[in-house]
C-alpha cells in the first residue's frame, strides 16, 4: 500500500472496490454493516433485499449474467445464518461473490455481546472458498483484495470476510495496491492429445455438456466438436445452465440425474465424454450400473472436486473452452451416421377447459415466447414440460441452480434482470416458478417492484408440494404431512410487494395476460391453476 496516512479504511475500501467494478452493493442494513455503508457515496448502488438470503441471491444472478464478481454485505452471524442457504447455492453454482459482513466491536468482542459473529470464520464453511477476519483493522482492504482474487480463481466462488464496525474509522495504511489473477487454467497438452486419441478410436462416442460450457463461453466450440464427430449430445443432469442449441438435431435432451436410469440411456455409447460437469449429478437413488457395459469415460473440468469426486472415468483438468479449442483440431471427422433427432413437440390439436395441465400450460406459452427472453425455472414438479416446450436455443438464457434448494431462483431471477439492465440488453426475465417455491423468497418481489424490472413471473398454482407426493410415491412414504397448500394467495401477496398481478386460466386468457405483461413498466405476477397429477420422478430410459 502507498503511504497516505489520513485517509481511513472506509475511504481506502471504497476506492479497492470502485476500481475492482464491485459498486452493486446487495444486502440488508444491520447495525454492524451501518459504519461501512454510512455517507454512501453516490457513484454507487445499493439493492435492498429484505431478508439476507435474496441478497446473497440477487448477488448471485447479478454476478452470473453479468459475468463479474458481485458484493454482497451481511448482517454479522445473524444475516449470514439467514443467507446461508443461499451462500451454499452459490458455491455449487461456482460463482464469485465478495461477501462481507458485520461484526462487533473489537473492544467488545472478548465479551461476547449481542450479535458476535462466534468463530466468524467457521460459520460459512464449507461453502466459501475462504473465510477471514482481519487482525487490523489496517488490513481490510488487502482483505478485500485477496477475497477478490480467490473468488475469481478456478473454480470460482463466494469468499467471506468479516469485519468489526469500529474499523472503518481507522486509519488506513494507504491506497489499497490492485492486483490481478487469472481466471483460466489450461490443459496439459500429452493429457490432450491422449484423450483426443481415445475419442478416435471409439466406435459410438456421446458427448455430455454441462454448465462450465456456457460459463466458458464454449458454445460455439462445443457445437463444432459435436458436429465433427456426427455425435448426440446431451445435457448433463440437474445441470444450473444450458449448454448447446436445444434444437439442434444432435441434441438429444437431458439425461435423467439417477444411476439406473442415466446408464440406460447410454447403453450402446462405447466412450462417454463429459464436459463442464460432474460425473454425475444423481438424485434420487435408483440402482444400476455407473455406466453400461463395455463403456468408457472421459472428464474435462475446471474443478478439482469435480475430478476427484467421480466414481468412474479419467479426467482433464482446465478451462472448458480453452480444453475445446484444443481438441477441436485434435478429433477426426467422422463419416459416421448422425443420431436420430429427438422427437419435437407437436402442437396441441386443442386446449380447453380449466385447469389446464403442466404441459398444456407450457405449450400455451411456447406459442407467445418473446425472442431474447431468459428464464429463470424453479418449479420441479413440472420442470420437464418446461424442458419439452421452452428448448433454450443461444447462450445466457436459462439459469437455475446447482444445489437444488428451493428460494433461490426468485431473488437471483432479479439479480439476472438487473444485469440486463445493467448491460443495456433490453432481454425481459421470465420466472417460471411453483407456487410453493415462491414462498421461500417471495420478499424478492419487492426488489424487482421498486426497480421496475422487466420480469413476468408464472406461477404455475397447483396448490401442493407435487414434487414432494412424487418423491413419496418413489421412496414408499405414504401420509407425509403438510403437502397441501390450498390456502396460498399468489395475487394477493405479489400486488402486497408492489408487482402488478392478475389470475389467468384459460389459453386465451395466459397468453392475453403474458403479452401485456411484456408490455408493462415493472414486474408482473400471473398466476395459473394448473391440474394435480403425479407423475414420475425419473423420465423414461428410451432415447
Amino acid at each position: 500500500m502507498t503511504a497516505d496516512k489520513q485517509q481511513t479504511v472506509w475511504a481506502a475500501t471504497y476506492d479497492l472496490l470502485r476500481t475492482l467494478g464491485l459498486t452493486t452493493v446487495f444486502g440488508n442494513p444491520g447495525s454492524t454493516e451501518q459504519p461501512f455503508l454510512k455517507n454512501f457515496p453516490p457513484d454507487f448502488e445499493y439493492i435492498l433485499g429484505l431478508q439476507e438470503a435474496s441478497a446473497v441471491a440477487m448477488a448471485d444472478g447479478f454476478a452470473q449474467a453479468t459475468g463479474k464478481p458481485a458484493l454482497v454485505n451481511l448482517h454479522t452471524s445473524a444475516g449470514t445464518g439467514n443467507g446461508m442457504g443461499n451462500i451454499m447455492t452459490a458455491f455449487q453454482n461456482k460463482t464469485p461473490l465478495i461477501i462481507t459482513a458485520g461484526q462487533q466491536t473489537r473492544e467488545m468482542i472478548i465479551c461476547d455481546p449481542l450479535l458476535t459473529n462466534r468463530d466468524e470464520t467457521m460459520l460459512p464453511r464449507p461453502y466459501v472458498k475462504w473465510s477471514y477476519e482481519p487482525k487490523r483493522a489496517e488490513d481490510v482492504p488487502r482483505a478485500i483484495m485477496r477475497a477478490y482474487a480467490l473468488a475469481l480463481q478456478p473454480p470460482a466462488g463466494p469468499v467471506y470476510v468479516s469485519i468489526p464496525l469500529d474499523d472503518w474509522d481507522k486509519t488506513a495504511l494507504g491506497a489499497a495496491d490492485i492486483r490481478t489473477v487469472s481466471d483460466r487454467i489450461g490443459p496439459d497438452p500429452e493429457r490432450l492429445k491422449e484423450f483426443a486419441e481415445r475419442i478416435n478410436r471409439a466406435k459410438n462416442p456421446v458427448l455430455v455438456y454441462g454448465a462450465e460450457v456456457e460459463k466458458a463461453g464454449a458454445w460455439r466450440v462445443g457445437v463444432a466438436i459435436a458436429e465433427k464427430l456426427r455425435v448426440p449430445v446431451y445435457r448433463a443432469p440437474a445441470a444450473e445452465r444450458a449448454c448447446f442449441p436445444e434444437t439442434h438435431p444432435l441434441f438429444q435432451g437431458e439425461l435423467p440425474a439417477a444411476i439406473g436410469p442415466l446408464s440406460s440411456r447410454l447403453v450402446g455409447h462405447d466412450l462417454i465424454v463429459v464436459v463442464g460437469a460432474p460425473v454425475f449429478r444423481y438424485y434420487p437413488y435408483v440402482p444400476g450400473p455407473i455406466l453400461p457395459e463395455g463403456a468408457s469415460l472421459l472428464q474435462i473440468t475446471t474443478d478439482p472436486t469435480d475430478a476427484g469426486s467421480a466414481l468412474v472415468g479419467d479426467s482433464l483438468l482446465s478451462d472448458v473452452k480453452l480444453a475445446l479449442d484444443g481438441l477441436l483440431p485434435l478429433v477426426h471427422d467422422v463419416s459416421r451416421n448422425a443420431p436420430e433427432p429427438r422427437p419435437r413437440p407437436k402442437e396441441l390439436t386443442a386446449v380447453s377447459g380449466t385447469p389446464l395441465t403442466a404441459n398444456e400450460l407450457y405449450a400455451v406459452l411456447s406459442e407467445v415466447r418473446p425472442d431474447g427472453a431468459i428464464v429463470v425455472q424453479e418449479s420441479p414438479s413440472n420442470y420437464n414440460e418446461f424442458l419439452h416446450w421452452w428448448p433454450t436455443t443461444e447462450e445466457g438464457s436459462y439459469f437455475t441452480y446447482a444445489s437444488g434448494g428451493l428460494g433461490h431462483n426468485a431473488p437471483s431471477s432479479v439479480g439476472v434482470a438487473l444485469a440486463q439492465r445493467k448491460l443495456g440488453t433490453n432481454r425481459p426475465v421470465v420466472v417460471l416458478i411453483g407456487d410453493g417455491s415462491l414462498q421461500y423468497s417471495v420478499q424478492s418481489l419487492s426488489a424487482a417492484a421498486q426497480h421496475k424490472l422487466k420480469m413476468v413471473y408464472i406461477v404455475p398454482c397447483n396448490g401442493e408440494y407435487a414434487i414432494l407426493k412424487e418423491f413419496a410415491v418413489l421412496e414408499k412414504t405414504p401420509n407425509v404431512p403438510s403437502l397441501d397448500l390450498p390456502f396460498l394467495d399468489i395475487v394477493s401477496l405479489a400486488k402486497g410487494y408492489g408487482c402488478n398481478a392478475t389470475k389467468a386460466e384459460t389459453k386465451e386468457e395466459i397468453q392475453h395476460a403474458f403479452k401485456e405483461a411484456l408490455a408493462a413498466e415493472g414486474p408482473t405476477v400471473i398466476a395459473i391453476p394448473i391440474k394435480r397429477e403425479l407423475k414420475s420422478l425419473i423420465p423414461s430410459a428410451s432415447k
